[in-house]
């Protein structure tokens, strides 16, 4: 007996030795490519890689991305790995316009990796790749255009009178409140309204069912931090697990309502200016062309070159669910951040508010899409506000085809990732003196003009930048 079991225990040991002599060996060999292509890199920790952090503390992988960066001064791009995969990181603005613009063709994939089927709900513009991503972007362009924007806007409007109304008790009595909350009520009625075609009064009722199922989406959680983290450090096993970000009810939430919505505006001919009509405009190809006819004919022209692709329940659910993602928590959080800067510094506050005032009293006192537009230094507060507290601190590219990026010798070869660092190009000395002081004049044309263009990327840049943001059409129109 006692024989058996050291034999037993003796096979074990020696399978196990093994076993870390290949993992050992097959890190080894990994975690040496950066040095065979003369790369500058870090040493890794096995089996992590670089992001030993994220991996153990649960850190935004963003933010070890930014300490990185900072690490490879001097250098234009730096050499990662996650897990055994290398990774490059871009740091100099030159080299990420080749990325993002120049040679897009190359790296038009985010390296994302989702089932589809399992859940509808990712298979979103934000997440997509490849022709359907194309097919996509080519249908939801004329949505975005100024014509559109200005539509909807009236909603922003009337919600900020909604906002005004909740305020005025409380400023009245000089009380305290968390202005995040407000904030993020207000973002929810704009957005439920504009994407969703609903009205959820969160301003007036906190407890709103739908504001109930927004919070359940950003609510922090241990499947949400690793799924985040893993879409960064390896995406392949996203895949695998068949992970998803958001729990299975929120989304069987968001997919019954959009179904009903659209079922009940087509059933009963119902009408409304908001984004709602216009995803249902584009599933029944009734989008009506009213600007910029060039540009978008030549949009409907590619449409009939790329893959049939339908514009089904599930694809308008994804794309609204996406946008009230992206819309209601980043947009109150940078008003936050904008309104605390202000508090802190009561001079721009003043500046600000003598602006809107002028303003708004040239338009006979309305709050209109073009007052707004002529709001030059609320203008250079909001960009501020965004260099200092992006959104998103780092994006992901995949490379499709090989290519050799200019300044280096390295060729980037299909199926690797490169990242790039935004929080750390908006801290960076070089471009930003004293990054750490909120400056609105950093936006005046005078100083944008002395630094590169690329080391301000708060909605990404090229044929993939944020959608919704002011300049993505024309920037569209150049590709």
């Amino acid at each position: 007996m006692l024989e058996t079991l050291l034999s037993w225990l003796l096979h074990v040991g020696a399978v196990a030795s093994i076993t870390l002599l290949i993992f050992y060996v097959y890190f080894k060999i990994c975690y040496s490519y950066w040095k065979k292509h003369g790369i500058p890199t870090f040493k890794p920790t096995v089996p992590f890689g670089n992001f030993s952090d994220s991996i153990l503390s649960g850190k935004n992988p963003g933010y070890e991305i930014t300490k990185l960066y900072k690490a490879f001064e001097g250098h234009k791009v730096g050499g990662l790995y996650r897990f055994g995969a290398p990774s490059l990181l871009l740091r100099d603005p030159d080299v990420i316009k080749d990325v993002l613009v120049k040679h897009f063709e190359h790296f038009f994939s985010r390296g994302r990796l989702f089932d589809e089927e399992a859940e509808p709900l990712d298979a979103h513009l934000f997440a997509l790749s490849g022709s359907k991503w194309k097919n996509l972007r080519v249908r939801m362009t004329p949505l975005f255009t100024t014509l559109k924007m200005k539509m909807m806007f009236w909603t922003v409007v009337e919600c900020g009178k909604e906002l005004q109304n909740c305020l005025q008790k409380p400023a009245n009595n000089g009380e305290t409140i968390e202005i995040k909350d407000y904030l993020a009520r207000y973002t929810t009625d704009v957005i439920s309204s504009c994407a969703f075609g609903i009205q959820c009064n969160c301003l007036k009722n906190p407890d709103a069912e739908f504001r109930n199922w927004g919070r359940k989406i950003i609510q922090p959680n241990i499947r949400q931090r690793v799924t985040s983290m893993l879409h960064v450090v390896c995406p392949s096993l996203v895949y695998i697990l068949k992970l998803s970000l958001f729990p299975k009810d929120v989304t069987n939430y968001f997919r019954t309502m959009v179904r009903k919505t659209v079922e009940y505006r087509e059933k009963n001919n119902v009408q409304r200016q908001d984004f709602m009509q216009l995803m249902i405009q584009l599933k029944n190809k009734t989008l009506a062309i009213e600007e910029d006819e060039d540009f978008l004919q030549k949009e409907a022209d590619e449409m009939k070159s790329t893959t049939p692709f339908e514009i089904t329940m599930d694809v308008i659910a994804a794309q609204a669910f996406v946008f009230f993602i992206a819309g209601f928590e980043t947009s109150s959080a940078t008003m936050t951040f904008c309104l605390y800067e202000m508090a802190m510094q009561p001079d721009i506050q003043k500046r600000v508010r003598a602006e809107i005032n002028t303003v708004l009293e040239k338009h006979d006192g309305n709050i209109t899409y073009e007052s707004i537009s002529e709001m030059e230094y609320l203008d250079k507060v909001v960009s501020e506000t965004l260099r200092k507290y992006p959104a998103v601190v780092s994006i992901t590219r995949e490379c499709t085809k090989p290519i050799k990026l200019r300044g280096s010798d390295v060729t980037v070869p299909k199926g690797m990732q490169v990242l790039v660092p935004i929080l750390g190009l908006h801290y960076d000395p070089k471009y930003y003196p004293d990054p750490e002081r909120f400056d609105p004049e950093r936006f005046s044309e005078e100083e944008k003009k002395k630094r590169p263009h690329f080391c301000y990327l708060p909605f990404g840049e090229g044929p993939r930048m944020c959608i919704g943001s002011v300049p993505s059409f024309n920037i569209l129109k150049s590709q």
